[in-house]
């Protein structure tokens, strides 16, 4: 089910009956019709795994399941909403970052470490990111938040995209990313962005990046 964007920070979501969505708790802003909020105990669909996986990574981004008939308009704390429709591929996005994504897509959990080693363990030492990040899979739309706005950057083969960890909001495609500095390890104490650290993606797909570091 697509996402309408009302303005920057709103989006419109048409619920039918037999499929479902899922949105961060407290996201709901107003709804017209037979529609139905459930807090989801098992963290999607992407079960009790996925659920403890974000635990693991102090991010119990709590989940409620919508469905019904109606509309549901979403929002939340004033951030920016970017919407980012799958045809098929993955989407890799942080759990505190979700406002609402469709029921058809698989909901999982990946450890940052697998893709980008030791160095990738220690973005989410450094930026208070957590180890652990969501993905999305399949065929739907996503609604994610951001401060400042957000601008979609390309990734293509030979010209990998070097992002700040903290204005990082998510990527997708066939992307493999690994944490970087410029500094020595003595001079990295106490620094979590800018010029100190830079997350590196390389591949084939999209990285999405906010204007600004503030973190949500």
């Amino acid at each position: 089910m697509p996402f309408r964007e009302i303005n920057s920070k709103m989006v419109e979501a048409a619920v039918a009956p037999g499929q479902k969505m899922y949105s961060q708790r407290g996201a709901m802003l107003a709804y017209r019709g037979d529609v139905s909020f459930t807090p989801n105990v098992q963290g999607g669909q992407g079960g009790l795994g996925s659920m403890i996986g974000r635990r693991v990574a102090n991010e119990a981004t709590p989940l409620m399941t919508v469905e019904g008939s109606g509309t549901v308009m979403f929002g939340h704390g004033g951030h920016h909403i970017q919407v980012i429709n799958l045809a098929g591929d993955t989407l890799y996005v942080e759990a505190d970052r979700l406002l609402a994504f469709d029921g058809t897509l698989r909901q999982g959990t990946m450890f940052m470490g697998s893709q980008g080693g030791v160095m990738g363990m220690v973005r989410g030492q450094v930026t208070g990111q957590g180890l652990f990040t969501t993905t999305l899979k399949g065929h739907g739309a996503v609604a994610v938040m951001a401060h400042g706005g957000v601008i979609e950057l390309p990734i293509t083969p030979g010209r990998p995209v070097h992002v700040d960890p903290q204005a990082y909001v998510a990527h997708h495609g066939d992307v493999t990313n690994k944490l970087s500095t410029a500094l020595g390890w003595r001079d990295m104490v106490g620094r979590g962005s800018g010029e100190a650290f830079q997350l590196e993606l390389s591949g084939s797909g999209a990285v999405y990046v906010q204007a600004s570091e503030e973190k949500l």
